[in-house]
């Protein structure tokens, strides 16, 4: 079964409940582990990448990540190209009901459209690596005005087995309350999808705002790769 076709048959009713009441879902076992194995390979294939962050440097974290070169390899593209417009109605959804004025396109294609006249050029899908002692701290993947508020990422590591720790950590920021923190740890192939910057939350004065960050904890033992797939182009 191609990726086109795994993406078509998940259950994107069940998913966009998820993002709705939660901000985030969880889209089991996309990936084989066969393509979980060859991305992990090939991190050391310079010729795929523009770009090599070491996280320690800019006090993001510990561990590195790559961004991917234009054009991408074809499973994320596949990928890239495939998710994003079952997330349009989600996100649209999230527009209407916090009465943001803007909608976002159809496809992809139109999506980066937009993120060009903005002169946000570079592609940010990434993977990233961590190992014992790893982490990735609080933030918001945003790299620019033009953004997609939802995104993905990728396991290519089985919890428990690759490595300890590591959990995905998501942060959420209501206003006048305690922040509250949902801690994740999909399997090998999973996707998760998430909020790149807030999601609305039903009050008693209707809908507002309520800010999310995502990050890792600190791994313990092993090593831990995932891909990070963003539906907007950086400046």
């Amino acid at each position: 079964m191609d990726i086109q076709q795994r993406i078509d048959n998940l259950n994107w009713d069940n998913a966009a409940d998820d993002m709705n009441n939660t901000g985030y879902a969880i889209l089991p076992g996309v990936l084989t582990a066969d393509e979980c194995a060859a991305f992990i390979s090939q991190y050391n294939d310079e010729s795929l990448y523009r770009k090599k962050v070491i996280m320690e440097r800019h006090q993001y974290g510990k561990g590195e990540y790559k961004y991917f070169s234009y054009p991408l390899p074809q499973l994320i593209q596949q990928l890239r190209e495939t998710v994003y417009p079952k997330l349009v109605p989600i996100v649209n959804g999230w527009m209407q009901v916090l009465n943001i004025p803007n909608r976002f396109p159809a496809t992809l294609d139109e999506q980066l459209v937009l993120c060009h006249a903005n002169n946000q050029l570079k592609p940010t899908p990434l993977i990233l690596k961590y190992a014992k002692g790893g982490f990735n701290a609080l933030h918001q993947d945003l790299y620019g005005d033009i953004f997609f508020p939802v995104q993905m990422v990728i396991f290519l590591n089985e919890p428990g087995e690759d490595y300890e720790g590591g959990e995905f950590v998501l942060i959420e920021q209501k206003p006048r309350a305690q922040s509250r923190a949902i801690v994740l740890s999909p399997h090998k192939g999973d996707v998760l999808v998430f909020t790149t910057n807030f999601r609305p939350v039903s009050g008693t004065r209707g809908y507002h705002r309520v800010n999310m960050k995502h990050g890792v904890s600190e791994i313990t033992e092993g090593k831990r790769h995932t891909l990070g797939i963003i539906f907007h182009d950086a400046g």
